[in-house]
């Protein structure tokens, strides 16, 4: 079968690897839309993601959807339209299911041996990690339901949106579906910064109530009740506290540098604000596959799609965030 292999910085191959086969309690799935994330990007730029670093090839890609090829167990048909949770759990632990050691993430260099991805003509996976689709659902929306399931897991750790005003920092492709799933959920304002016009436009269409660029306008003070900050940028942490309500949050999204930073945390003190860490999701995947089959609208998110044999291109597109929202490569 045709995978795409990250070999290291800058190093991305398509190359004739063995088919997969399905042992117990597996599946075989035949990919059709994969979608690029920041941690891809981060793999073939660098040859790392944050503290990850590439030992051996990697076959990248957690954002997914596509077609059972095989289940020896029999419980799905050949065909089934599905998706999957790209996480497995290790032994449980305190706190929030996502933050237990031990377990693995498709396309991820966190164990030895690599947790393989999803760019591929077919890939195996664990009977729990598979979630059908709804006859509703079209799979190139589908391979939105894994960043969605970010957005409304950072959602779930602000205590919901419903009736709230709601800030979110950085309009790229996570930041713009947090907003989507802010709406949907119900907030009665939802707010998107940026510092590029081609994510705030992507902002604006999604229909948020407003769009500022923070590098030309400063944010209203004490506004919002709940803050998104999903661009990974710590030093935006101060004005987000000046811009939180008395009595809010701020929900930390975005993957922040491994790094000591000074911050301004006097707002904390004098409005009462909690600042909260959110990592990836845990049941919510299944509250964005909901949503993605109710609100056509959300896939808009998607600007580019390529074939894997253009996955340089496609790459190349993604980094471009002015260019591109999500950027989706296309398998069968």
């Amino acid at each position: 079968m045709r995978a795409a292999r990250i070999h290291g910085k800058q190093d991305l191959r398509i190359e004739e690897v063995p088919t997969p086969v399905p042992g117990h309690g597996q599946v075989r799935i035949r990919p059709a839309y994969v979608g690029i994330c920041g941690s891809d990007l981060h793999y073939f730029s660098d040859g790392a993601a944050g503290i990850f670093r590439i030992v051996e090839p990697l076959i990248p890609g957690h954002e997914m959807s596509g077609t059972i090829d095989l289940d020896p167990s029999g419980r799905f048909a050949p065909g089934t339209p599905v998706t999957v949770h790209p996480a497995t759990w290790g032994p449980p632990s305190s706190g929030a299911r996502p933050t237990w050691p031990g377990g693995t993430f498709l396309g991820s260099a966190s164990t030895s041996p690599h947790t393989q991805g999803a760019m591929s003509d077919h890939m195996v996976v664990t009977t729990e990690q598979v979630r059908p689709l709804p006859a509703s659902l079209p799979l190139r929306r589908a391979a939105l339901v894994e960043p969605l399931a970010v957005g409304l897991h950072a959602i779930t750790v602000a205590g919901g949106v419903q009736g709230r005003s709601v800030l979110v920092s950085g309009s790229g492709p996570i930041g713009l579906l947090a907003a989507a799933g802010a709406l949907a959920a119900g907030a009665a304002q939802v707010w998107c910064t940026d510092v590029r016009p081609g994510p705030l436009a992507r902002a604006r269409a999604l229909g948020v109530t407003e769009v500022v660029d923070v590098a030309q306008t400063p944010l209203p003070e004490s506004r919002f009740d709940v803050v998104l900050e999903c661009a990974g940028l710590p030093q935006t942490l101060h004005a987000l506290l000046r811009a939180c309500a008395p009595g809010g949050v701020v929900v930390q999204v975005g993957n922040v540098p491994n790094e000591d930073r000074p911050v301004n945390l006097a707002p904390i003190v004098s409005k009462e604000i909690q600042l909260r860490g959110t990592f990836r999701y845990d049941d919510e995947i299944d509250d964005a596959i909901a949503m993605l089959a109710a609100t056509p609208s959300i896939e808009q998110v998607v600007t580019h799609e390529r074939g894997l044999e253009e996955i340089l291109d496609a790459f190349a597109i993604a980094a471009d965030s002015d260019a591109s929202g999500k950027v989706l490569v296309r398998l069968s």
